[in-house]
């Protein structure tokens, strides 16, 4: 895990890899507990037997589910050190570019975009590359912004 101690090592951050996440399985029980959560119960994530003869062979993980792993996975690679006010500003671009496979196993490859000095402190854009194990394609491609406020970046 890369931990980023102060603002000067998070702007040095601007344009490299933090690190890659250890390997998650998707089951369909965690699949199945999106859709309860969600409301989202379309066949193709929760029916094994309709969704094998349906347009990926198996039951996929949504999109939103891939999507909301980010902060599990993200918490492996790396953190900011200190007592730091750490706000979710938002995504510039989300692309989910595979189905997640019932069972499949995926990580997440964090880089730093690019660390703008802003009045309220440091405007962070992180992208987070899901991967899945023995997949060429990622299953995600994110742009996250977060916002780390003064008073708590040194």
């Amino acid at each position: 895990m890369r931990i980023l101690n102060d603002r000067p090592e998070i702007i040095e951050s601007a344009g490299t890899e933090l690190g890659v996440s250890s390997w998650v399985e998707i089951s369909q029980e965690r699949i199945d507990m999106f859709a309860d959560a969600t409301g989202d119960r379309q066949w193709i994530h929760i029916d094994p037997e309709r969704a094998e003869d349906g347009p990926f062979g198996a039951t996929v993980a949504h999109g939103y589910l891939t999507l909301s792993m980010l902060p599990f996975l993200s918490a492996q690679v790396y953190a900011f050190a200190g007592n730091l006010a750490r706000v979710n500003y938002g995504l510039n671009r989300v692309r989910f570019v595979n189905p997640v496979r019932v069972n499949s196993r995926i990580r997440n490859r964090v880089d730093v975009l690019e660390v703008k000095e802003q009045d309220k402190g440091l405007q962070v854009t992180l992208q987070h590359t899901v991967e899945i194990e023995g997949e060429d394609k990622p299953a995600c491609v994110a742009e996250a912004v977060v916002l780390l406020m003064d008073g708590a970046v040194k």
